[in-house]
């Protein structure tokens, strides 16, 4: 990975968004919502103030809004403070 989250940032990948829903029905690209958990990739030192309670592998759940999303390789990550993360599921 190229990418070092400096302080109390984590760089997540999101999970990806359910194509179909229970009925078979296909969901348009419009129409998906954004996924709300992800996979930790990497996550900086932390700060005098916050320790870093999250590693990388963990599974966590954000905010629907929250982070900024960047894209590497073909692959869409968001990279987010760590207060931003609601729970490790």
């Amino acid at each position: 990975m190229n990418i070092k989250p400096l302080a109390d940032r984590v760089l997540i990948q999101p999970a990806v968004a359910e194509e179909k829903t229970v009925g078979g029905i296909i969901i348009p690209d419009s129409a998906k919502e954004k996924p709300l958990k992800g996979n930790v990739v990497a996550v900086g030192v932390g700060t005098k103030d916050e320790e870093m309670i999250l590693k990388a592998g963990d599974t966590v759940l954000y905010g629907k809004y929250a982070g900024t999303e960047l894209e590497l390789d073909g692959e869409k990550y968001l990279i987010m403070r760590q207060s931003d993360v609601l729970a490790i599921i």
